[in-house]
C-alpha cells in the first residue's frame, strides 16, 4: 500500500511517500480502505517529536479518517464488508489501508456526505463534549469562544447557538470574523483590536483552547462563571491566582475527550447527537481543503501557516 511516513522527527521535509506493507488485522478489527484522512495540529507535534506517536518503523502519522470496510476479522459482529466508517483515535491513518478496532469504528450515516463526515469527526466530537459535558450552558447565557473560526470553534459556536446560547468570540482576521458572524455569532472581535476592556465580567462561560489566553479568559467571566480550558494551541497557560478566583466564585474546568469517549456505545451516542445537528442543518462548516496523500508535505505546511479555514483532508489516490 502507499503511505505517508517519516523516519526521523523534524520539519515537513522529513515526510516521505511510498510503498509500505499492508496492515494485518486481528480478529476484532476491520481493514478500512481510506477515502479521506483528517490532518490535525497534533500531527504536526507528532512529526516534530513533541507529542505521543504510536511506535512503528517507519513512523506513520494520523489518527482520524473515513473509509470503506474491505475485510473483517473473524470475531467482528457489528460491521460488514462495504460499510463506511469513521474513526478519530486509531493510529497509522496516513495510509491507503488502516486496521481499525471494531469498538473504535463509528458507522457513517447515509444522510450526510462522506467528505463532511471526514471534516467534522474529531473536532465535532470535541465540541460536543465541551458543550454537553463541561459547559452545560442554559438558554440565553452569554459565552465566549477563543478561536471561534477554527475547526473546533466553528462547530462549537454553532452547536451552542442551536442550543439557544448567545455566542461571542475572537479570531485573527476580518475574513474569519465575517465567517463566524455568518454562522450565527452575536458578536465577533478581531484579535488585538482593544475590545477586551468593554467585556470584563460579562460572560457566563469562556471556552479557551488557546492556553496562553487563560488569564484573559478569567477576566472576561462574571462572578460564578467558568472557563472551559481544553487546549494550548497558543502556548502554555500563565500562572493563575486561585485565591482571586475563589473570592469571585470563578471556576476553571478541564477535560480530555478520551476520558468521555470510552466505549463503542459512547461513540455511537455522541456521534449520533453530533450528526443530528448537521442532518437538521443547524451547523454549516467551511469546505475542507483537500490534498492528495502524496502531497502531505504541502498539507502540513499549509496547516502550520495558520492561513487555513476549515479542515484539511488528505486523500489517497
Amino acid at each position: 500500500m502507499k503511505a505517508l511516513y517519516f523516519e526521523s522527527f523534524g520539519s515537513s521535509d522529513v515526510l516521505q511517500y511510498g510503498e509500505l506493507p499492508e496492515p494485518v488485522i486481528a480478529n476484532k478489527e476491520l481493514l478500512v480502505q481510506m477515502e479521506y484522512i483528517g490532518l490535525n495540529y497534533a500531527d504536526i507535534y507528532r512529526r516534530k517529536g513533541n507529542y505521543h506517536i504510536e511506535k512503528h518503523i517507519p513512523y506513520i502519522n494520523g489518527y482520524e479518517g473515513v473509509g470503506t470496510v474491505v475485510e473483517i476479522g473473524t470475531a467482528v459482529a457489528e460491521y460488514e464488508v462495504g460499510d463506511k466508517v469513521l474513526f478519530v483515535d486509531v493510529p497509522f491513518a496516513n495510509a491507503e489501508l488502516v486496521a481499525v478496532p471494531e469498538e473504535k469504528a463509528i458507522r457513517v450515516p447515509k444522510t450526510i456526505d462522506i467528505q463532511l463526515i471526514a471534516s467534522i469527526g474529531l473536532q465535532g466530537l470535541t465540541a460536543d463534549f465541551l458543550a454537553h459535558d463541561l459547559g452545560l450552558n442554559g438558554k440565553d447565557e452569554n459565552v465566549f469562544v477563543h478561536g471561534i473560526s477554527g475547526g473546533v470553534g466553528q462547530i462549537l459556536s454553532q452547536m451552542l447557538t442551536a442550543d439557544g446560547v448567545k455566542v461571542y468570540g475572537v479570531t485573527s482576521t476580518e475574513e474569519k470574523q465575517q465567517l463566524a458572524l455568518n454562522q450565527g455569532a452575536e458578536m465577533v472581535f478581531v484579535r488585538n483590536s482593544g475590545w477586551e476592556s468593554e467585556y470584563h465580567s460579562f460572560f457566563d462561560t469562556v471556552y479557551d483552547g488557546v492556553g496562553s489566553t487563560l488569564l484573559e479568559s478569567t477576566s472576561l467571566l462574571k462572578n460564578r462563571g467558568k472557563v472551559v480550558f481544553f487546549g494550548m494551541a497558543g502556548g502554555n497557560p500563565p500562572a493563575i491566582d486561585f485565591i482571586q478566583l475563589l473570592s469571585q466564585s470563578k471556576s476553571i474546568l478541564t477535560g480530555d475527550l478520551w476520558d468521555y469517549l470510552t466505549s463503542a456505545n459512547q461513540r455511537k451516542e455522541r456521534s449520533a447527537r453530533l450528526f443530528k445537528y448537521f442532518e437538521e442543518e443547524k451547523i454549516v462548516t467551511s469546505p475542507p481543503t483537500i490534498y492528495a496523500l502524496k502531497e502531505g508535505k504541502q498539507a502540513h505546511e499549509h496547516l502550520e501557516s495558520g492561513k487555513s479555514i476549515g479542515k484539511i483532508l488528505l486523500q489517497p489516490s
